[in-house]
């Protein structure tokens, strides 16, 4: 959060939600190298099946990276790709089970997921998706704007940059600074009533 007094809660909520917008212009301004870095270290704090952290994530800032992601975009998101100052690559990795003596060092939680491909697909599926999220929500909190996608070949995204078959791709996101001409008409939400049950 911006450290000024008048940077209320309503604004970041504002920030966060009820005004953010999923962006396909940006301007050239670019995405440091210590931006990328202060947005993982915000990700990384959020909530994971058994503290397993399977989310990746390949920040693709520079042109011959851009080249290589290039022939796996979907036609209709090239120019976004290649406009954006940084395209991440939200990825799992199917063997984050290796890092839980660091990660969840009480219990041996490696054997729960060793040799078990369901259960660790399983997992990977939803908290790579989910630290997918926390990443956009910390790029909003820093200021960005983002554009997530899933018009891509992860086939071929993962032959060109996973090429061992250990991470897998899950969707691509473009941060950077968005150009609010490239936005198009907000369309509406499912109203509590309909989307949800209080019981």
């Amino acid at each position: 959060m911006p450290d000024t007094p008048a940077f209320t809660e309503a604004m970041m909520l504002d920030r966060l939600f009820r005004q953010a917008r999923t962006h396909n212009a940006w301007s050239d301004r670019p995405v440091t190298k210590e931006t990328v870095r202060a947005l993982y270290d915000l990700t990384k704090w959020g909530p994971t099946t058994a503290n397993g952290n399977p989310g990746r994530f390949v920040f693709i800032r520079s042109a011959a990276a851009k080249a290589r992601l290039k022939p796996h975009v979907n036609a209709g998101n090239v120019d976004k790709v290649m406009q954006a100052p940084c395209t991440v690559i939200v990825a799992g990795d199917t063997r984050f089970y290796e890092f839980y003596d660091k990660l969840f060092p009480s219990r041996d939680m490696r054997a729960t997921f060793e040799g078990k491909d369901a259960l660790v697909a399983d997992t990977v599926a939803r908290s790579s998706t989910l630290q997918g999220a926390y990443l956009i929500m910390a790029a909003r909190a820093l200021g960005l704007d983002c554009g997530p996608m899933s018009g891509f070949d992860q086939a071929g995204t993962d032959a060109e940059f996973f090429p061992d078959g250990r991470w897998k791709s899950n969707f691509l996101c473009n941060i950077g600074y968005g150009d609010p001409a490239g936005l198009f008409p907000r369309n509406l939400r499912l109203d509590f009533e309909e989307a949800c049950l209080d019981l």
